[in-house]
């Protein structure tokens, strides 16, 4: 029997615009905002013109006093334009339930029993507040018609301190936005304010053909999120606010590496080891002078020594890391240069701060402190180490620095993959080279374990209308599969060229996932996956009936493994596999990964 079609409109990248709030755009306004005002339409490509990105790619947004803008934690996928009224950054972490969000507690067995003898006769029963957010959190519905997460009595919540304040023409989350990573700072809005939200894909396009944007948005986040980062990072704990604002305004921006990365990976992989690594751009090269200490905003970067003619890869490092410390600690003890000890080098594209040496002897070293002296008697001794050391460092000081495995976030795992075992240190070798270090929720297969019964194909079927989500194949690293499943990872590149936002980030998990309603079928995430995670599929309405455009030719849609997350059970494949073969992992938790791989 030949299959019936039933032609449709291919979708198109602006079919269904961004903005669905009762507000609308005044595009002769807008231009003239200063952010906008200086771009020139005819840098923009006719395909893709300034006003279409503003009336396609953008938003007017209302918020109230005290609503939640955006929450610390949560993955972003837009950036925002304050157009009226002032907005909030909160500069400390504040805790889940004032974002709205439930604390979690693991239950004692006393607790269950309590719940189990205070059982309700019902299902579902609610008491009349079911919410564990408390009285400062609470929700309303705005102009916009939108319910929005609030704070109440600010004040006692937040110090004037507590809270950097941005004015309008300011520009914020615009970093989360393109680099695909979690927002880095609460902003609440401060009394009525008028924003313009614009999501990623306009905003990758304004900075590709307008300078002045990369400019401006390089010196908002050096006067805003930058502070904020130093002080989440633990080595400036402590730090008076005078210490933060100094190291800021030392701080240098570096990026190694192509943003899209994605495109020659297939032809990087099929070379030698020792030939990628050489090919990675450098950072820095053990042997020569420290440069200061570096943190990494995001991406990964390889830590390796050298061997014979070749290189020997320690661990890699991530976001939230940083490397140079130790040899900061160990410079002010000798007083004189200390050589890096281990060569690092970028992982596809990666962004790093750059604090220099005399920075952090000046201002992080007088307040940090030492476990192995005390806190005090640490910070005293850092003090005279700092006003004994001219600028640079050279003189002999009594200070003791620590061993490198205990300061360093990575050194401990460095250490011990150094002393690995042959088979070991090949496999992280493999990791690294494949970059599935990248992955979140990459699945393992164990297939000494596996009996190819297929369980867990047909259980992804039956939970996705019959359509397998993954293929139980993939490289095979020593006797495990990374299976051919979306690892929702940590940089996830099939978002890069994704014309209409169809593929992004959920808020919450951070797991990726497609909108089917917003999907066009171009293919670019699938082309961009490094992983060949993403298939391109034939399309059928309700009737069974195949979709074809008006030139009869078939219109696709992206498929991927969704974790299951409407299931409460979590991912079916796992759950299904009767020999415990499959597990997902994230591929940066290497003492997980560790244990479950030498089972």
């Amino acid at each position: 029997m030949s299959a019936t079609i039933t032609i449709t409109h291919r979708p198109q990248r602006w079919d269904q615009p961004f903005g669905d709030s009762t507000a609308t755009l005044d595009l002769t306004t807008l231009l003239q905002q200063p952010l906008f005002a200086g771009m020139d339409p005819e840098e923009f490509p006719k395909q893709i013109p300034l006003e279409g990105i503003l009336r396609n790619d953008a938003r007017i947004v209302d918020f109230e006093d005290g609503d939640i803008i955006i929450r610390e934690g949560d993955y972003g996928s837009s950036a925002f334009l304050i157009l009226s009224g002032s907005v909030g950054v909160v500069l400390k972490t504040l805790p889940s339930r004032l974002l709205g969000r439930s604390e979690r507690r693991q239950r004692s067995f006393v607790d269950s029993i309590r719940e189990w003898w205070n059982r309700s006769p019902v299902a579902e029963s609610r008491g009349p507040k079911s919410s564990d957010t408390g009285p400062e959190v609470a929700s309303r519905r705005g102009r916009d018609g939108q319910v929005r997460v609030y704070l109440q009595d600010i004040p006692r919540i937040l110090t004037p301190t507590d809270i950097e304040s941005m004015v309008a023409g300011e520009l914020f989350g615009e970093m989360a936005a393109l680099t695909r990573s979690p927002r880095s700072a609460t902003v609440i809005s401060q009394g009525r304010s008028r924003l313009l939200e614009i999501r990623w894909q306009g905003l990758r396009d304004l900075m590709k053909y307008s300078p002045q944007l990369r400019q401006y948005t390089a010196q908002q986040y050096r006067e805003h999120s930058l502070k904020v980062h130093l002080r989440e990072t633990p080595l400036m704990h402590g730090l008076s606010e005078q210490a933060v604002d100094s190291v800021a305004h030392h701080v240098q921006f570096q990026s190694y590496g192509d943003f899209e990365w994605h495109q020659p990976f297939r032809e990087v992989i099929r070379q030698d080891v020792n030939r990628q690594i050489e090919s990675e751009p450098v950072i820095a090269i053990e042997g020569e002078y420290l440069g200061g200490l570096y943190m990494i905003r995001s991406g990964f970067v390889r830590v390796s020594r050298r061997r014979g003619d070749g290189h020997h890869t320690l661990t890699y490092l991530g976001k939230g890391d940083y490397f140079g410390f130790s040899e900061i600690l160990q410079y002010a003890n000798s007083g004189s240069s200390v050589p890096w000890q281990h060569s690092f080098r970028a992982i596809g594209y990666v962004d790093l701060l750059q604090i220099p040496t005399s920075t952090v002897a000046e201002y992080i070293l007088p307040n940090w402190p030492n476990p192995q002296l005390g806190a005090k008697r640490g910070r005293d001794n850092a003090e005279r180490v700092v006003s004994s050391l001219p600028d640079p460092l050279q003189s002999k000081s009594p200070f003791v620095a620590p061993t490198i495995d205990l300061y360093e976030p990575w050194a401990r795992s460095a250490v011990s993959l150094h002393e690995a075992a042959p088979e070991h240190q090949q496999r992280l070798e493999q990791f690294v080279q494949l970059r599935l270090i990248n992955g979140e929720q990459a699945m393992l297969i164990d297939l000494d374990r596996c009996t190819r019964c297929d369980d867990c194909v047909r259980a992804c079927a039956d939970t996705h209308q019959g359509n397998p989500r993954f293929m139980r194949t993939g490289p095979v690293v020593g006797h495990h599969m990374v299976a051919n499943a979306c690892m929702h990872c940590t940089d996830p590149v099939c978002l890069i060229g994704c014309p209409t936002g169809a593929i992004g980030r959920e808020h919450s998990t951070g797991a990726v996932q497609i909108n089917d309603n917003t999907c066009i079928g171009c293919g670019t995430c699938a082309q961009s996956c490094p992983y060949e995670n993403i298939r391109m599929v034939e399309i059928f309405d309700q009737q069974f009936r195949q979709q074809v455009d008006e030139r009869q030719l078939p219109i696709l849609k992206a498929t991927k493994c969704d974790l299951c997350v409407d299931y409460s059970g979590g991912p079916a494949c796992q759950n299904a596999c009767p020999h415990d073969a499959l597990v997902r992992v994230n591929m940066r938790e290497t003492d997980v990964l560790s244990q479950w791989l030498d089972r």
